[in-house]
């Protein structure tokens, strides 16, 4: 963790894929459709104290959520939900602060914080 504070005074963003070097930056896959895995994850944004949903279009598969920081910054995190196979999906998270200083890892912990509690209501489905 102290590395992604050391690494988050310089940088302001955060990104998941398919090629992330850390294991749990990686894009997470669920052994749900498309739609079916949309209500979850929607429905599971609602819930987390802090995280206001600013813009949904189900059609592209896009959620943008807003996060304000203790220190009264604005964070913005962008879920990208895509079909792999009829019965497959996928979600990656890109998380940015505005303004031009890092953000000390706050970006790197939303993500691990959103992952988690998705990773938790859709257990059963995680391949």
């Amino acid at each position: 963790m102290l590395k992604r504070t050391l690494v988050g005074l310089i940088r302001s963003q955060e990104t998941t894929g398919e090629n992330a070097k850390e294991p749990e930056l990686k894009t997470k896959h669920y052994k749900l459709s498309k739609d079916k895995l949309w209500e979850e994850v929607v429905s599971t944004l609602k819930k987390l104290k802090g995280y206001t949903i600013l813009h949904e279009v189900q059609s592209v598969g896009e959620i943008v959520v807003e996060k304000r920081t203790a220190f009264g910054r604005t964070q913005d995190i962008t879920l990208t939900l895509f079909r792999i196979t009829p019965l497959e999906s996928a979600i990656d998270i890109y998380s940015a602060s505005r303004g031009s200083l890092g953000d000390l890892g706050s970006n790197y912990r939303n993500i691990i914080e959103i992952y988690k509690h998705l990773d938790k209501k859709l257990a059963p489905y995680k391949l």
